[in-house]
Parts: structure tokens; C-alpha cells; sequence
């Protein structure tokens, strides 16, 4: 399944070393939809950010997101 690119897909994927590893999986449950993403190990760090700050600031803009979209949407990222 190819995600339409949205905050939650363009933003690891253009901020990284190896954009061609960026997956993002999305998982429909009954009150929330969850956004696996994952990346290549070695951005992994990068994807979270110093102190967790990048990883907060896309699941703030999937928040914000999913308030106009009137959804719940949590992001997970996932080591391979």
C-alpha cells in the first residue's frame, strides 16, 4: 500500500539519508487510526529527534491533522 503523501509521510522522507526506506503503514481501528512508520536503521535517530522533538512535532501535525479530519491518528515508529 502506497500512503498518499501527507505531513506524516513527506517529513521522514525528505529529512533523511535513505528515502527509499520510508514505510508508512496505516492500521484502521474502531476509535483510532495508527501510522506505523518505518525507516533504515541508521535514521532511525534522526526520525526521533534529539529528546524525542521530531518524532513530537509530527505527531503534533498529525493531531492537528486529524482535527480538521475529525479522526484520531497515533503514530508508532518501528525498528526493522
Amino acid at each position: 500500500m502506497k500512503p498518499s503523501p501527507g505531513p506524516s509521510w513527506t517529513i521522514p522522507r525528505t529529512c533523511r539519508d535513505h528515502p527509499e526506506d520510508v514505510q508508512v503503514k496505516s492500521v484502521e481501528g474502531s476509535q483510532v487510526t495508527v501510522l506505523e512508520l518505518r525507516v533504515h536503521p541508521e535514521d532511525l535517530g534522526k526520525v526521533i529527534g534529539r529528546q524525542g522533538r521530531t518524532a513530537k512535532a509530527m505527531r503534533t501535525l498529525l493531531g492537528a491533522s486529524g482535527m480538521k479530519l475529525h479522526k484520531r491518528f497515533t503514530l508508532e515508529i518501528l525498528e526493522d
